[in-house]
């Protein structure tokens, strides 16, 4: 299984793309991505592979997405400046699309972008601090919320069937390995889950997203809190669909944060990442930068408890207006493919 938040990007693409559209993926996994998707898919690492799937393409998407960014990967920005200038090389009509800007730490990878960008026939950002850069740049963009906003969630019957009889109220926990994760701070959010659910007994339910940096973290968790069901789902149409059922979130992931929030889930934001720290701004929402990390246990029961127990939260008020216009990636794409 890749990364949850990555696989909602692609639903998200694929389901506004213009109907007469008929998509091509560069994958990891071609053939996984074919048996979930039913769409053509080449292996994105071979050479040969993507000049197949450029030579009967009229455009490219360069979609969804942190991909321009160099503090986890400073190789991985290489890579997709790339792909992109190799399909306009080749003459085909490139979209930068609801991409995530930087952080770029690199003065090459910072140039690479803005030489890559100016030339794509149309871009779209989903963050604040990219549409700035742009602008600084002087490279025309659309501002709009993470597409995923906008996806069409469904039921999971793995989730029902690992669910049923759990007692209420049921907190959906989505944490990840991360160097501001330390053992200290994993250990006073461990003693605090603990307290919470005495108080509350709670049912919590492990929801990692991504198999190599979540799942390990979701077993240990696990071992503290028996009966606590893990829930790894493939289709991030289910996943988003989890946030319609649970009581309470508390989520590191970016898409976590978002689809909870989308499905009207009261959420509690644990942010390890800038994009995490705006949506919480934006939406106003109660949390903890992982970074400056010095809350105790009690604190945080306390928070959570407010938290679910409220009547109105502060991501209501904004939610509708949110998905309308995530929509706004779907019109550009209909700008330029017609």
């Amino acid at each position: 299984m890749g990364n949850a938040g990555d696989e909602a990007l692609l639903v998200s693409l694929l389901q506004m793309l213009p109907e007469h559209i008929t998509p091509v993926v560069l994958s990891k996994d071609p053939h996984q991505t074919y048996d979930r998707y039913g769409v053509e898919a080449y292996d994105r690492w071979k050479l040969g592979e993507i000049l197949k799937a450029y030579e009967g393409a009229r455009y490219f998407i360069w979609g969804g997405g942190s991909l321009m960014q160099d503090t986890s990967s400073t190789i991985s920005p290489l890579y997709y400046a790339g792909l992109m200038k190799l399909a306009q090389l080749m003459g085909l009509q490139t979209i930068a699309w609801a991409q995530g800007i930087g952080p770029l730490q690199k003065s090459y990878n910072r140039w690479m972008t803005r030489h890559v960008l100016k030339r794509c026939t149309a871009v779209s950002v989903r963050d604040v601090g990219s549409a700035g850069l742009l602008s600084r740049w002087r490279i025309p963009h659309i501002l709009a919320p993470d597409p995923v906003w906008a996806m069409t969630p469904r039921q999971s019957p793995s989730f029902d069937r690992l669910t049923q009889g759990l007692p209420r109220p049921w907190v959906a926990v989505n944490l990840r390995q991360h160097v501001t994760l330390t053992e200290a701070c994993l250990e006073t959010l461990i003693q605090a889950l603990q307290l919470f659910q005495e108080k509350t007994r709670a049912s919590l339910i492990f929801l990692p997203f991504q198999h190599s940096l979540d799942w390990d973290l979701a077993q240990r968790l696990q071992s503290q809190f028996l009966g606590s069901p893990i829930v790894l789902i493939e289709d991030p149409q289910q996943v988003k669909g989890i946030f319609q059922q649970v009581d309470l979130t508390i989520a590191m992931r970016l898409h976590a944060v978002i689809m909870a929030a989308a499905e009207d889930c009261r959420c509690y934001a644990l942010s390890y990442d800038p994009k995490v720290s705006q949506v919480m701004q934006a939406l106003q929402l109660p949390g903890q930068e992982l970074a400056n990390f010095s809350c105790k246990a009690e604190i945080l029961v306390q928070e959570w408890l407010e938290l679910l127990q409220s009547v109105h939260w502060t991501a209501q008020s904004h939610r509708a207006d949110l998905i309308q216009q995530a929509i706004a990636h779907r019109e550009i794409l209909c700008q330029v493919m017609g």
